[in-house]
């Protein structure tokens, strides 16, 4: 019994990337289970309620069974999440990959879930910028990630939620990227991959001009040469975004 369970534990940790065939596996091995169901209440029916050879009871090893399966679906729902979230609000693999890391390493108790204050580190590590506050002092900006996250305040913020929180402000800052992007786009005459020095004094205050001509990076054609007064708004704007 206990080498089929164990078997069973390993089929759904073994490869985060074929959840739902191992959990077909799973679903398709219940009747090995069954068998064993059958094989206990005939060892009953005879009277047999004593086995020496095991601890574990068919009633046992039915609810390992559920809670793996229940386990099983659980993952691949998020998996599917993840996913889905990839191919619709164009949040890399790269940075999902990055939040689910992060939120194992501070999950200590492998319970699946964050405190509070293990989700405040978390964010932290991923740099979001929130202040260092005394404990019992007020904490407004992250009651505020705490009124999406945690509403009902039970103290946690489970997989499914963190990750769901993490997606929406990286699909925001995708928006905002392009928003910004299509602005410096407007300004540059003809749509053109650059702006000139020319255009955004034109366009902006002297002040947001000189910031822009400051940060933003020579632009370079596709044969690596530099044109003259032309800064590359792409790269700039995308290196606005990188958390």
């Amino acid at each position: 019994w206990l080498s089929l369970f164990w078997f069973l534990h390993s089929l759904i940790f073994s490869s985060s990337l074929s959840y739902q065939r191992k959990h077909q596996e799973i679903r398709a091995m219940r009747s090995q289970l069954k068998k064993i169901e059958d094989l206990g209440a005939a060892m009953e029916e005879a009277l047999i309620l004593d086995n020496k050879y095991t601890e574990h009871s068919t009633v046992g090893l039915a609810q390992q069974w559920d809670q793996l399966d229940q386990l099983g679906m659980r993952m691949q729902h998020n998996l599917e999440q993840q996913i889905q979230a990839r191919n619709t609000t164009g949040v890399t693999e790269e940075a999902l990959k990055e939040f689910s890391m992060m939120f194992k390493h501070f999950d200590k108790d492998k319970s699946g879930r964050l405190n509070h204050q293990e989700f405040k580190s978390c964010l932290r590590s991923l740099g979001y910028d929130l202040p260092m506050v005394e404990e019992g002092e007020p904490d407004p900006e992250f009651e505020s990630i705490l009124d999406t996250v945690d509403p009902n305040r039970d103290g946690h913020v489970s997989l499914q939620e963190y990750m769901a929180f993490m997606i929406s402000r990286e699909t925001e800052n995708v928006k905002s990227s392009e928003e910004i992007e299509s602005a410096f786009r407007a300004l540059s005459s003809e749509g053109k991959p650059y702006v000139t020095k020319e255009e955004l004094y034109q366009n902006l205050t002297r002040e947001q001009a000189d910031y822009c001509i400051s940060h933003m990076k020579p632009y370079m054609d596709g044969k690596g040469r530099e044109l003259p007064s032309a800064y590359d708004y792409i790269e700039f704007t995308r290196s606005l975004f990188v958390n």
